[in-house]
């Protein structure tokens, strides 16, 4: 007897209890009650997940509902790249799957053996993408950052990645040896004006690709929490409309660049044109949801890494 067809509807269900199990951490107690099926009927999508193939080291099945939002945020925005991952219901988690899939897209880059220059922007998404990602010989390509990597204290900025990817892909590295915001005007032109800066910010501006974090600007931002404004630049960041960061620049929901206050003295780079990179925002939740609007009304980005539930959202946002 030949073995029953297996419909897309099943593989789909497989493919998304198999993505809660393996790569979301639930039992099948929890996958039972969030999908709303017995214990019995999650145990069996899970052993289905595994039977089909579609569980290696990724998920292997693109869920339908995955792909086709994924189609319409590219159309809607124009988009040259857009991966849309599961929703786990139960996690607050803002990593959760999209780091996965950050660094799946990252291998895909540097898997390719004509030179590539990755810019690299900064962030705990980042971070916990570069932690997944496995290991890769590709001295070929350069990896940039695009921000500082000097905390206020002058110590190491701990969501500076660009020495962890180096060391994951044995590729040569170029840090930004600044600050994340300068003091003064003054003082960031006169590190810009330095000649190995120069060559950064030469190099940065030639990247093939780029991945980069939104940062929200609530109480707390990342920018404040990890010391870079105080409370009072960014209370004043958000009186004059900002609503997210990216590279240190803040912008409005429409994806303008604040005038003045701290974007006066970001040392950080620009991000990379549009025209030239594919630059991937890596974001998810409510919480990033007007920056990651913003990216999208601003055209900063042109390609997306993010969840069904932000994905729905972005789309039935007028």
């Amino acid at each position: 007897m030949s073995k029953p067809e297996v419909t897309t509807t099943r593989l789909d269900d497989a493919a998304r209890a198999g993505w809660l199990y393996y790569v979301a951490g639930n039992t099948q107690d929890e996958i039972a009650a969030k999908l709303g099926v017995s214990r019995q009927s999650a145990q069996r999508m899970v052993s289905l997940a595994v039977s089909e193939g579609l569980v290696k080291v990724r998920l292997d099945h693109p869920i339908a509902n995955c792909l086709d939002l994924a189609a319409r945020l590219k159309q809607r925005f124009g988009l040259k790249m857009a991966e849309v991952v599961p929703t786990d219901p139960g996690s607050t988690s803002t990593t959760l799957g999209v780091a996965d899939a950050a660094a799946a897209e990252m291998t895909r880059w540097l898997k390719t053996e004509a030179p590539v220059i990755v810019g690299i922007g900064t962030g705990r998404t980042l971070k916990a993408a570069i932690e997944i990602l496995s290991p890769i010989d590709c001295a070929q390509h350069k990896v940039v950052s695009l921000t500082g990597n000097i905390a206020p204290d002058g110590s190491a900025a701990f969501y500076n990645v660009i020495f962890n990817i180096a060391e994951k892909i044995k590729a040569r590295s170029f840090p930004m040896p600044l600050p994340v915001i300068a003091s003064s005007p003054e003082e960031r032109e006169l590190l810009h004006a330095q000649p190995m800066i120069r060559s950064v910010l030469g190099l940065s501006a030639k990247a093939d690709v780029a991945f980069i974090g939104i940062g929200d600007l609530e109480d707390d931002a990342p920018l404040f929490v990890d010391g870079f404004i105080s409370r009072a630049e960014l209370l004043a960041l958000r009186q004059a409309g900002a609503v997210c960061e990216i590279v240190g620049h803040a912008f409005d929901r429409n994806g303008v660049a604040i005038e003045g206050l701290t974007n006066e003295r970001v040392a950080s780079a620009l991000i990379p044109s549009r025209e030239t990179a594919t630059v991937i925002a890596i974001a998810k939740g409510q919480k990033k949801m007007p920056g990651i609007a913003a990216a999208l009304k601003g055209n900063l980005i042109n390609g997306l890494i993010t969840d069904e539930r932000t994905a729905e959202a972005l789309l039935a946002d007028g």
